[in-house]
């Protein structure tokens, strides 16, 4: 949790509270444990309190996972963490039922296994539901009393039609085929606007003044965090790395055809009716799950020793589904080496090479994708997130794809966040490029070095990337 300041000297922000959050798995299921969060959540308030005379809270969080409220407004168990198993299957059977064409041609969204259309259909039995609210809703309705949902988590849910970015909609007619009850989403709500003011018990809790007031953010990080990119005149992508990556352009209206769906894009509502046209890439989760494995908290060492090794000589697929599930990463990932007919990583530092030659690849060719389907020229990355703070990530994203690499801010979401709360206290410019000049720290550019060829024809031997990879679980 970030507390944020405009001045004269653009946007600066501390950090004023941060805590682990990851799945708890009972029975065989996983889950968030969403009661720690929002307790951690009070706690980093009572922080801001005593350091600023805070007017705003703004929520993001990752997407499509939610909370179901029973009929007096409680919630009904944990919500489901997004890799848990229970959605196997249910892709086929939906598709079977509506078609992928179709599917995508309503709601332009990548057809993952985890999507909120897909959650909904495995807990089609929860009768007792009468409201979703995603993370940041949820979060935001215990805060407020208020319940709403903002339009760039929303979309990710594949059950928004945004044919009309200037009046976006829950596609009634979708959830009627699919047996979803449309009672259970609440009203959308745009980036910018009020949810409420904090409860009595909040603010009193938090030691936040009466009439400090939840703003709604684009509440997905991933949209909090494009708006975040320090993004001058040149034409370009942004790539948001941490746990997934996520690489793509603005566009002003979706690309919902049938190449952009064979290729694995998804069209998200952005902040300021933008679309967030991008494609989903398994990111450091890989590199993350391996340190688990492995007991090293901090991949320093690893990256140093990883930079030394020979350049391409293990890769694979990231989006290979068998790499979805948690536990035991080194030994999938060699797993997919030798399936695609290449040798094993033996040691943590062949496997972190691995792990960041094959997301440089799979950026290439992403971005050779992002070109191809919207026509947008790119003369520049902005490449946001915790992998900023790679160095040898941003070198080698550099280097194939052959473009400059601005790198940083690392919390470019907490940027986006603090932009959208300053703009709507009147505090900073109304349109995005203004808003974005007011980034000026935490940033490095890396520029190619060497040829690309070397990465293209590394590209051209895995083959192109399919657009449901991710739906195969193993």
């Amino acid at each position: 949790m970030h507390l944020g300041r405009v001045g004269d000297s653009g946007l600066e922000f501390e950090e004023v509270h941060r805590f682990p959050n990851g799945p708890v798995q009972t029975l065989g299921k996983l889950h968030w444990d969403i009661l720690a969060i929002y307790r951690e959540i009070h706690e980093g308030l009572r922080r801001a309190a005593t350091l600023a005379d805070v007017r705003s809270v703004g929520i993001d969080s990752w997407g499509v996972d939610y909370g179901l409220l029973d009929a007096v407004g409680e919630l009904i168990g944990n919500p489901y963490h997004y890799r848990d198993r229970r959605t196997d299957g249910v892709y086929d059977a939906v598709i079977a039922q509506v078609g992928a064409a179709e599917l995508y041609a309503r709601n332009g969204i990548a057809q993952l296994p985890f999507n909120t259309v897909f959650q909904l259909i495995a807990d089609n039995n929860r009768v007792a539901a009468t409201t979703l609210l995603l993370i940041p809703d949820l979060i935001a309705y215990w805060l407020t009393g208020r319940r709403v949902a903002e339009l760039t988590n929303a979309s990710t849910t594949g059950l928004i039609d945004c044919t009309d970015t200037s009046r976006p909609a829950w596609d009634s007619d979708l959830m009627a085929k699919l047996g979803i009850n449309p009672g259970l989403f609440p009203e959308l709500i745009s980036p910018g606007e009020p949810i409420g003011d904090l409860l009595a018990e909040v603010a009193s809790d938090s030691g936040l003044p009466d009439g400090a007031s939840v703003i709604a953010v684009g509440s997905h990080d991933t949209a909090s965090a494009v708006a975040g990119v320090p993004a001058g005149r040149r034409p370009f992508a942004y790539l948001s790395s941490g746990t997934w990556s996520l690489l793509g352009v603005e566009l002003d209206t979706p690309l919902r055809n049938e190449q952009a769906r064979l290729a694995g894009f998804t069209n998200e509502c952005g902040v300021d009716a933008t679309i967030r046209f991008l494609r989903n890439i398994m990111g450091l989760w890989l590199l993350q799950e391996c340190q688990r494995s492995w007991g090293v908290s901090d991949p320093t060492e690893l990256l140093d020793a990883a930079g030394a090794l020979p350049p391409r000589h293990w890769l694979i697929d990231v989006n290979d589904p068998s790499l979805l599930a948690p536990g035991a990463m080194p030994e999938r990932l060699a797993g997919a080496c030798i399936r695609r007919g290449g040798e094993a990583p033996r040691t943590p530092a062949e496997t972190t090479r691995c792990i960041i030659d094959s997301l440089a690849v799979a950026y290439l060719r992403a971005l050779d994708d992002v070109r191809r389907l919207s026509g947008r020229d790119v003369e520049v990355i902005h490449l946001v997130g915790g992998g900023s703070r790679n160095q040898l990530l941003c070198q080698l994203t550099a280097d194939a794809c052959g473009l400059p690499v601005v790198a940083g801010p690392a919390e470019a979401a907490t940027v986006g966040n603090l932009l959208l709360q300053a703009r709507a206290a009147g505090a900073a410019p109304s349109g995005l490029a203004d808003l974005r000049s007011l980034i000026r720290h935490g940033i490095r550019t890396y520029e190619p070095t060497g040829p690309q060829w070397p990465w293209q024809e590394a590209a051209s031997r895995l083959g192109s990337p399919g657009a449901n990879d991710l739906t195969r679980r193993t």
